[in-house]
């Protein structure tokens, strides 16, 4: 006769579980958003170097990061009670998919000269990779929390028309 396992290591498990099931992709559609806006601003100050804007995309990802878990602990929750390290650690996993964002355009970049591309055709992989995880992680979120294929594909229609009119902006910049 078998007994079903309980103590810490099932518990963890069951946390674990339940925050894959609460798990929120908004950090990564914000994070993508604003992967698209680096591309354009240091696309619109003129050539950076393939090193330069990878670090850039990176370190803007993590600084940002840094901002939303600072907000989100220091926000609501402080008024309430100081965070434990617990609370801390889950606010950084919930909030590292706006660095999660960054990688992708980030290796569209490191690899554009393999592809053949000129710094010019690198900003626009990057961009359209950007705006591609846009949307996939609005499907994601979608997805996770139950959504109709109806709503997926509306929040993709939304966040892909969002991510054509960041490239209408570089356009309109004369990229």
């Amino acid at each position: 006769m078998s007994r079903a396992r309980t103590g810490p290591s099932t518990a963890r498990g069951a946390r674990r579980a339940e925050r894959r099931g609460h798990a929120d992709y908004t950090g990564g559609v914000y994070g993508s958003m604003l992967a698209a806006s680096v591309v354009i601003g240091a696309g619109s100050l003129g050539s950076f170097p393939r090193t330069e804007l990878v670090l850039l995309l990176l370190l803007t990802g993590v600084v940002f990061w840094i901002a939303h878990v600072h907000a989100q602990l220091f926000g609501a929750r402080l008024a309430q009670r100081p965070p434990d390290r617990r609370a801390v650690l889950n606010v950084c996993r919930d909030e590292w998919p706006i660095v999660k964002a960054a990688v992708p355009p980030a290796a569209a970049v490191a690899v554009s000269p393999l592809l053949g591309l000129d710094v010019r055709g690198a900003l626009w992989l990057a961009l359209s990779i950007a705006v591609a995880g846009q949307v996939g992680w609005s499907v994601a979120a979608a997805r996770r929390a139950g959504a109709s294929r109806r709503l997926m594909a509306t929040t993709a229609s939304v966040n892909l028309l969002l991510g054509l009119l960041i490239i209408s902006f570089k356009i309109v910049l004369k990229h």
